[in-house]
């Protein structure tokens, strides 16, 4: 496999500003979102924990259709990371990981998302 696809965090901004319809999965803990979150219509919270127990029983039914577009999100971009290259060997074919995470989205885009 090769490099991981990815979008920036401004590039995202734009998607979501213009209404591209897309799946944003956050892989974050529910703790985090109380320190740093997006609007609640834009993201879909799926801890990692619970992928981790659940696998794609976990998976949201935005995402049945392996062709959707996903964004994958966490605090910096490793969580995502992996989740997205976990999605990517199950089949999905249009999943990116959000370069830098919430942290690089609230230092680039919109510093009211919050830090932690």
């Amino acid at each position: 496999m090769g490099a991981l696809p990815s979008i920036s965090v401004k590039d995202l901004a734009t998607k979501l500003s213009q209404g591209t319809p897309l799946v944003l999965l956050d892989v974050r803990e529910a703790y985090e979102l109380n320190y740093a979150k997006l609007k609640d219509e834009w993201v879909t919270p799926l801890p990692l924990s619970q992928l981790a127990r659940e696998l794609t029983n976990a998976l949201p039914p935005t995402m049945q259709d392996k062709n959707t577009e996903i964004v994958v999100m966490c605090h910096t971009g490793m969580r995502s990371a992996q989740v997205t290259a976990w999605l990517q060997q199950n089949g999905w074919t249009n999943v990116h990981n959000l370069t830098g995470g919430i942290d690089a989205y609230a230092r680039l885009v919109d510093p009211t998302v919050g830090f932690y």
